[in-house]
């Protein structure tokens, strides 16, 4: 069945859910997205004047991936082919190329093909369409919850446009909601209904601008809601939140919001804001991420951004990534935010993790040269022979436990890796070494 024959069939089912009744057949009629379908915007003018190349729209669920490409395929003279990733595998991808040529050859058209999920096809599934959509036998239009930078044929996106979808805004879905509450002809008009500004905007914010789930527990409240004394349904606040039972939060732990969240979770402890520091915190636990890796996250951020301005951060990190396997959750939130927050207050300073950096550069890219000699191990037969350990100071026998010698091979000798800040525990390090550098022994 193609697009076509789909929109059809669903215009005239009156039973076909309000989400799928409600989905907008005229560009015009597409609510947000501005970014990409403003008027000036380039694909509102490929769409109204039939001129598409192959584009890979890119987003989270209820954006508008799948209406866009039925507006597509109301208003384009081309012929559209409809897959689902899901559910089709080459053999399809075959008979479609077929089809388009056919169609090109009896009466001139191109042949657009929507795959839907198209991060579920594999490599060779992928690899399949690139010489049709090479020669324009066929223009792709894909949809993906993923990235598809990183789950989508290299050379297809070279081939394509993206196009990143954005959660709708809360007016957006207000819009929306009061659209399918009122409207007869698409809508739930004709149920006699209402609904509250409070609901409404209740309704927005929790659905995270996801349109499909706000349409589907409209629905779900519509039937299920008796009528008040005056013969209306009402829907309140109360209403829908028993509807939806839970905020909608975009966040797939397999998926690129996950990267996001945790990005920016790591970036507000390295940046000292606490209070975002326990946003990204909670919405991560919210969405059942694996607390262990929350942990993880913790315990590099604590070395790495931390280090020696206060060494102790990495302890408290390590306990609480200890302490959480060990109780868990829900109580492991306590854990987390306590050990999240530590590293988020304490002063920071990135010298360590500059130094090894630096370091294993040096490693990989200069002669390192060898081992001096007197540093050598000289406990194995035959090694004092050869001259190994002969020379070495032992930095006990000396005041304050110190003593200079030369302990980088020659060839690196002036190296330079570590370079305490003044921040915190840091700045006694740096005024420590500064004072040995003034003096051989101190």
């Amino acid at each position: 069945m193609d697009l076509f024959e789909y929109i059809n069939e669903k215009k005239g089912n009156s039973e076909s859910p309000l989400a799928s009744r409600m989905r907008p057949m005229k560009l015009d009629q597409i609510v947000g997205q501005e970014h990409i379908l403003g008027k000036n915007k380039l694909l509102y003018r490929a769409i109204l004047a039939d001129k598409l190349q192959s584009l890979i729209f890119y987003g989270p669920p209820g954006t508008g991936k799948t209406t866009i490409a039925k507006v597509i395929a109301s208003t384009t003279k081309s012929h559209f082919i409809v897959l689902n990733a899901t559910t089709s595998g080459k053999a399809d991808i075959v008979k479609a190329v077929e089809v388009a040529k056919m169609e090109r050859s009896l009466s001139g058209k191109k042949t657009i093909i929507f795959i839907d999920e198209i991060h579920r096809f594999n490599k060779a599934q992928q690899d399949a369409l690139l010489p049709y959509t090479e020669d324009g036998t066929l223009v792709l239009v894909g949809a993906t919850t993923e990235n598809p930078y990183f789950e989508v044929n290299r050379a297809l996106i070279s081939r394509s446009l993206v196009f990143e979808l954005v959660p709708l805004s809360i007016e957006d879905i207000k819009k929306i909601i009061n659209e399918a509450v009122y409207n007869k002809d698409r809508g739930l008009g004709a149920y006699t209904m209402t609904i509250t500004d409070e609901a409404s905007s209740y309704l927005a914010i929790n659905t995270s601008g996801d349109a499909r789930c706000a349409l589907n527990a409209i629905e779900l409240a519509a039937m299920t809601t008796e009528r008040s004394a005056d013969g209306k349904i009402h829907l309140t606040r109360e209403v829908l939140r028993e509807c939806l039972q839970k905020k909608v939060l975009n966040y797939d732990k397999n998926g690129d919001n996950h990267y996001d969240v945790i990005s920016a979770f790591i970036k507000s402890m390295r940046g000292s804001d606490k209070d975002a520091t326990m946003h990204y915190l909670a919405r991560m636990i919210e969405s059942g991420e694996d607390p262990k890796f929350i942990a993880r996250r913790i315990v590099i951020c604590a070395s790495e951004d931390v280090g020696n301005a206060d060494p102790q951060a990495l302890s408290v990190a390590t306990h609480a990534m200890l302490a959480v396997e060990r109780i868990g959750m829900p109580e492991g939130r306590i854990i987390l935010a306590q050990a999240a927050l530590y590293v988020a207050c304490a002063p920071k300073s990135n010298a360590s993790y500059l130094a090894i950096d630096q370091a294993l550069q040096d490693i990989r890219t200069k002669n390192i040269g060898m081992v001096p000699g007197h540093l050598r191990d000289s406990h194995y037969n035959g090694a004092k022979d050869m001259g190994h350990g002969i020379g070495y100071l032992y930095p006990h026998d000396y005041s304050h436990h110190y003593i200079e010698q030369q302990y980088m091979p020659t060839q690196l000798k002036d190296a330079l890796y570590y370079e305490p800040t003044e921040e915190g525990y840091e700045k006694h390090i740096r005024h420590l070494l500064q004072a040995r550098k003034g003096s051989k022994s101190l």
